[in-house]
């Protein structure tokens, strides 16, 4: 990152969770248009491109910001050290814009609504492990990666993002700022965010009153 301001590293974030996002969110419509229905293959064509994406742009965006794209790792790095925390704070600043900007992008090459609201539920307490899995293997594997083989890192983060779409029960999302831009998309691969909390509230809440009236009745 050395030889560039704080301008052109925002820059980079920006546009590159922007990409990733519209790669995430447009693959999943064409493959969800073209795999008749196969919910198993759109899976599959939905995860090589996420995978594909992740290794261009972490090539090309490392030298420039680091090529985080997620505010977990640039919480890491943070903690670590190596990213102090006004700078820190605007990287995820611009990485959930960015998110939000590639879910429009993407509706807009598809023809589609530019803004939407998920209404697929992927939550509850086994995909929020998942997750908490999911995001632990990524910095993990950026961080041996950094360590030992930093070279390795674009390809290594996209074939771990590859594999973690098919063993967790979340298809890993591991990054706050594509699970905000997933959350404004109304397609194969968007998720409501916390609709089981909020459903589980409501349910309580009912039987909460159903039983304070029942009380007052007898």
């Amino acid at each position: 990152m050395e030889g560039f301001d704080l301008a052109r590293r925002l820059t980079a974030e920006t546009l590159g969770t922007a990409l990733l996002v519209a790669a995430v969110i447009g693959s999943g419509i064409m493959a969800d248009r073209l795999s008749g229905g196969n919910d198993a293959l759109a899976l599959l064509c939905n995860t090589v491109a996420t995978g594909a994406i992740l290794v261009v742009i972490i090539t090309i965006f490392a030298p420039v910001s680091g090529a985080h794209f997620n505010p977990a790792v640039s919480l890491v790095m943070m903690i670590r050290g190596e990213l102090d925390r006004r700078d820190g704070l605007l990287y995820i600043l611009v990485q959930i814009v960015g998110g939000c900007l590639g879910a429009l992008f993407a509706h807009l090459m598809f023809g589609l609504d530019p803004i939407q609201i998920a209404t697929t539920a992927r939550t509850g307490l086994p995909q929020w492990f998942a997750e908490f899995v999911a995001t632990f293997g990524l910095l993990i594997t950026i961080l041996g990666c950094i360590r030992f083989r930093p070279d390795a890192v674009a390809f290594a983060v996209g074939l771990y993002i590859t594999s973690a779409y098919w063993f967790t029960a979340s298809t890993s999302f591991a990054n706050p700022a594509v699970a905000i831009g997933r959350s404004l998309s109304d397609t194969f691969a968007g998720t409501r965010l916390l609709t089981c909390r909020a459903s589980s509230w409501r349910r309580s809440s009912e039987r909460w009153r159903r039983r304070r009236s029942a009380i007052g009745c007898s």
